[in-house]
């Protein structure tokens, strides 16, 4: 049976906390054990539950939700606990603290459902590898992987005009989620992307070796482009 990840959800909008239950209840692996409006709540309740991973707004009415990754890097019993922060905050120093404090992901309002299903699909192939051989020694191969979150590294400057890294990542793992293979459709509604814009990066890991492209013929018309990780 496959593991299922506990989840806290933290906002203080009650309609989109429940818009946010409602969604990860309904991804196979994930189960909301809880819900909080309020950043003594949550501290609270991640005491209380201990849920593998928190979905924490930061703009809370009592304490920042930075604050409250703060506090729960600094108890024994919570650090361990993921954060992915869902927030309208752009500024640098409110990513940087996020990153510092050892956010998961960091997700800027208003984001798609796929940009979401990413992050949480992201999450449980990285905690699956990190759960699979406690005290095991692996390699750097395997290293890289858990670091990036299941995703491909690729330098900056290897990038060409109009492939941006953090996009190229979540199709990247929109790919990986995907049963054998993926149209550029699927991965479009899976990452937030156009269509045209999905293809194109596609295409590009194609380009460079990162993935394969099989065409599926249908009973009419132009066949469908499907595509696939290389392994």
């Amino acid at each position: 049976m496959t593991e299922r990840f506990s989840v806290l959800v933290v906002d203080d909008d009650f309609a989109v906390a429940g818009i946010h239950r409602g969604f990860i209840e309904g991804i196979e692996d994930f189960e909301v054990i809880g819900t909080a409006h309020s950043g003594r709540e949550a501290l609270q309740l991640a005491k209380r539950l201990v849920p593998d991973l928190i979905i924490l707004d930061l703009y809370l009415p009592d304490i920042n939700g930075l604050d409250v990754l703060a506090q729960l890097r600094a108890e024994e019993a919570t650090q361990n606990i993921d954060v992915i922060a869902v927030t309208a905050a752009r500024d640098v120093d409110s990513v940087r603290r996020a990153k510092l404090g050892g956010a998961f992901r960091y997700l800027v309002k208003p984001f798609s459902a796929g940009m979401l299903r990413s992050a949480l699909a992201e999450f449980a192939q990285t905690r699956r590898r990190l759960d699979t051989a406690p005290g095991a020694v692996i390699d750097q191969s395997a290293i890289n992987a858990i670091m990036h979150g299941g995703q491909v590294a690729v330098p900056h400057a290897s990038l060409p005009k109009g492939i941006g890294e953090a996009t190229l990542r979540r199709v990247v793992v929109a790919l990986q989620n995907a049963d054998e293979s993926a149209s550029a459709l699927e991965i479009a509604e899976a990452t937030g992307l156009s269509r045209v814009s999905a293809r194109r990066y596609l295409e590009y890991l194609v380009s460079i070796g990162q993935a394969s492209v099989t065409p599926r013929y249908g009973q009419a018309g132009r066949p469908e482009l499907r595509y696939a990780l290389s392994h």
